[in-house]
């Protein structure tokens, strides 16, 4: 289903009410930022890239090799001939979007509240919803809606196959336990466990008996420290294994269960009755991350069978973020935008819990750099808090 399709709402015309004075208070307050958006006309545009490492070697998960340790990726700058300066996370394609941007009123890319204009994308995102907050001085959470919580529950994205990784032979399962251990002292109290070892990397059998040990020690470790595991395939599990893996680590609480498999109504239905039926009815099912059937998440959701929808914070998008989160709230479905790759995405995320409530927990992808300064956003007992900053509070150093 086209996505345009899916995100239409259906109105109705509302007469005879009486308009309270908060509202004509929202609807000058609006005004008020929509003229100082007019005053600024976008001068130049222009792409930097950016180096960034997470704190140490990621390896497989059960559907990709070895991610590695040190990355890059592309921003946009975004300058407006009155001094200002927006940028987000981008890609190199959207220099073909610059002529749409030049000369241009800020006031006619973007609104609080209801994001970029049509004919934009995702590419121009970020920069612009950041450059609106610099020139209202305003984080970008309080201008999409300030409706969530300025806290929200973080889980670390970053427990893989590390097993298989290259010189831990010799250590075995021990080094994701001393992964396990530098997220917690990090300030997780959410684990991700990537599974689905069964996929590629092990003959069958082995592999999910290797999947449910890793979870059965990451347990019994942590069981004294109040941390919640959550369990991720990546689409390699068929309904069979999942069950299996459930029926194998016994009395474990999981948080969730992520991409057991492709999202599909049959398999997703059988999964939740089996759930509910053997003490998992408070674990989330959770799917959506890539590439997802619109039509057959949404109506896993409104079944209560698929609890939360994780389509990427950029690869979906900033404002369709914004549009989605509606449709999701009407059918008592949950979020949590997929972040995994870095902290941008993160911290992007935290303005959409913050703005528009809804999100469960934020996917914590731990970065350094020396070309960013991520800003204000501590992480402390399994929270992370949004940064108070104007637009998304974070600065780029590089030049």
């Amino acid at each position: 289903m086209k996505r345009s399709n899916f995100l239409k709402l259906s109105g109705a015309a509302i007469a005879g009410t009486t308009v309270l004075p908060h509202a004509w208070a929202n609807k000058n307050e609006n005004q008020i930022q929509i003229a100082e958006l007019e005053k600024h006309i976008i001068d130049k545009c222009e792409l930097v890239d950016i180096d960034f490492s997470w704190p140490r070697f990621v390896g497989r998960n059960g559907r990709i090799d070895y991610h590695g340790q040190h990355k890059k990726c592309t921003v946009l700058k975004i300058y407006t001939r009155q001094g200002a300066m927006g940028w987000g996370l981008s890609d190199k394609k959207a220099e073909e979007l610059f002529p749409l941007l030049q000369n241009k009123k800020v006031s006619d890319l973007v609104k609080p509240e209801k994001g970029i204009a049509d004919g934009l994308d995702r590419r121009v995102d970020f920069a612009l919803h950041d450059l609106m907050g610099v020139i209202l001085n305003q984080p970008v959470f309080k201008l999409i809606g300030n409706r969530g919580p300025k806290e929200v529950s973080i889980y670390s994205g970053m427990i893989y196959l590390d097993e298989l990784n290259p010189g831990n032979e010799t250590k075995g399962l021990d080094t994701i336990l001393e992964n396990c251990e530098w997220d917690y002292n990090y300030g997780y109290r959410k684990l991700k466990v990537k599974i689905g070892r069964s996929g590629r990397w092990y003959p069958h059998d082995e592999g999910l008996k290797k999947d449910i040990e890793v979870l059965n020690l990451i347990h019994s470790s942590f069981k004294n420290r109040k941390v919640e595991l959550l369990v991720d395939s990546n689409d390699m599990y068929s309904l069979e294994d999942t069950i299996g893996l459930l029926s194998g680590i016994g009395d474990i609480s999981l948080f969730w269960v992520e991409e057991p498999f492709r999202e599909e109504i049959n398999a997703g239905q059988k999964l939740r009755t089996w759930m509910n039926k053997n003490g998992f009815e408070k674990t989330y099912y959770a799917d959506g991350e890539a590439n997802p059937d619109f039509d057959v998440c949404l109506q896993l959701g409104k079944e209560q069978i698929m609890n939360v929808f994780l389509p990427d914070t950029y690869g979906y998008g900033f404002s369709e973020w914004i549009k989605l989160m509606t449709t999701l709230k009407q059918i008592n479905m949950l979020s949590s935008p997929h972040a995994w790759g870095d902290r941008l995405k993160t911290n992007y995320t935290t303005h959409l819990s913050a703005g528009l409530g809804n999100v469960c927990t934020v996917e914590g992808v731990t970065c350094n750099s020396d070309d960013i300064d991520y800003g204000d956003y501590p992480i402390v007992g399994g929270k992370i808090k949004v940064s108070d900053s104007p637009g998304f509070g974070m600065k780029l150093l590089k030049k």
